[in-house]
């Protein structure tokens, strides 16, 4: 079937609508999706059609059959996991993105991609406080990002030893010492085994999930060689900040590489009222960070910081005769990444920071963990529930006595459909956690929320 000019624009259309009428939408409809994938895989499925079929129609029967297996996560109701929304300005850049079919790898073949994330890299250290000469690498995700900071701490912490890691790989190579805090996110681990540096030093937290200078400084002394911390701005449960002075200060005794692992927390440092808890994370080595969750931007988009440029692009780099650089260019956007070929994910990060602002961005941070002191709050009033971390940015963990109670009213809160809340284990006991990461989370969403646990509170006790 041969697809012409006036194709892209009946599908476009159709598109637009649909898209428009989906998050019109998100207002009142119920959070959770109506029917289960295996609901879904019959439509979706069967034998591939020997003839196909326009654009536009394909569009419609895509949006009508995904409909009732859509979560509403950019719902200001939605508080599951940290999930954040998307952005209006961000939307609309993201879609440009797409039409505009980019790969955004080299500087030479896209400069307008280029240029504008190296415009938005450039924003984000300065909105962020961090070493204006740093890298900036736009990747999927908060994993990716995490992968990328400690990619590059690897070949740092081999080449300073002597390894040449390029050549010789890890067989043979001096063993890097790897060391977490206790409640650290799994995916820290997760790269950390990509990297095939197998499983870090487990260092001792606080009851928040702070990591411990002195576990630290104790679990440093044990051994010699090189050595990488990661330390967390941000933790999954109770939001909590690990302390980066004496961390740091501990590890660069050491002459450790330091990553920060900041998936959401990251992003505290650009609001002035919050900017205490990242207070001396400016002095390590790498951050990682995810613009689709306090920034909300569309997915994918993680955020890979590192200061050492040398040690990110020799890491990441690679150099083919096919490829045509731009010699009054920085360097390649490829060479600080893990893929070659990719969209332009800082395009809807530019376009975000820039329809936001400084004071914009800061009040959008300041707001979620303003939500989040309100919903604690809210909790707290309401008999028989239990708020368990100290809520200073956008995390709330709750419980309900004990934990077939607690996992009783996070499942009737799902079923209700009104929000989402996620459940979990934290400090030996099943949780609800309830994550503020949307820019659309009003005060109204904020009394909905309360309101709806109180509800499945009351049902789980009168049933």
């Amino acid at each position: 079937m041969p697809h012409g000019d006036d194709e892209y624009a009946s599908a476009l259309t159709a598109a637009a609508g649909h898209a428009t009428a989906w998050l019109q939408s998100l207002k009142d409809r119920d959070v959770g999706p109506r029917l289960p994938a295996h609901d879904l895989t019959g439509p979706f499925g069967g034998p591939l059609p020997a003839s196909g079929m326009p654009a536009a129609d394909v569009v419609d029967l895509l949006a009508h059959t995904a409909e009732p297996g859509l979560m509403a996560m950019p719902s200001g109701r939605f508080f599951g996991w940290v999930i954040g929304g998307t952005l209006p300005a961000a939307l609309a850049a993201d879609w440009l993105v797409s039409a505009w079919d980019q790969n955004a790898g080299l500087r030479y073949a896209t400069p307008a991609m280029a240029a504008i994330e190296e415009s938005a890299g450039a924003w984000l250290l300065e909105l962020l406080g961090l070493p204006e000469a740093a890298d900036v690498g736009f990747v999927t995700g908060a994993t990716m990002a995490n992968f990328t900071g400690m990619a590059a701490g690897r070949w740092r912490l081999l080449t300073d030893a002597g390894w040449d890691l390029d050549r010789d790989g890890l067989s043979g190579a001096p063993r890097i010492r790897c060391f977490v805090g206790r409640e650290r996110h799994d995916t820290v681990d997760l790269g950390l085994r990509y990297l095939g540096l197998g499983r870090p030093v487990v260092v001792d937290a606080d009851d928040q999930g702070r990591l411990i200078p002195e576990a630290l400084e104790a679990a440093l002394a044990e051994g010699t060689g090189p050595a990488l911390v990661c330390l967390q701005a941000g933790n999954l449960h109770s939001g909590a900040f690990d302390p980066f002075p004496e961390a740091i200060r501990v590890a660069r005794k050491h002459g450790a590489w330091v990553h920060i692992d900041g998936a959401f927390g990251l992003w505290a440092a650009a609001a002035p009222e919050l900017s205490h808890l990242t207070r001396g994370y400016e002095d390590a080595d790498s951050w990682g960070t995810d613009a689709h969750k306090t920034l909300n931007v569309p997915y994918d988009c993680g955020i890979a910081i590192v200061r050492d440029a040398s040690a990110l692009r020799s890491a990441m780099g690679l150099h083919a005769s096919y490829l045509v650089h731009d010699a009054e260019g920085p360097g390649d956007p490829f060479e600080k990444v893990p893929e070659l070929s990719r969209r332009a994910r800082g395009v809807p990060v530019w376009a975000a920071l820039k329809s936001l602002g400084r004071d914009g961005l800061a009040g959008q941070v300041r707001g979620l963990a303003a939500a989040a002191a309100q919903i604690a709050a809210g909790l707290a009033d309401l008999d028989g529930v239990e708020v368990l971390n100290d809520v200073g940015y956008t995390q709330v963990s709750v419980a309900f006595g004990d934990d077939a109670t607690t996992r009783a009213v996070t499942a009737r809160i799902i079923e209700d459909g009104k929000v989402w809340m996620s459940g979990s284990r934290w400090r030996d006991r099943d949780i609800l956690r309830v994550s503020v990461s949307n820019w659309r989370t009003s005060r109204q969403e904020v009394e909905t929320a309360v309101a709806a646990v109180g509800t499945a509170l009351a049902a789980v006790r009168g049933g």
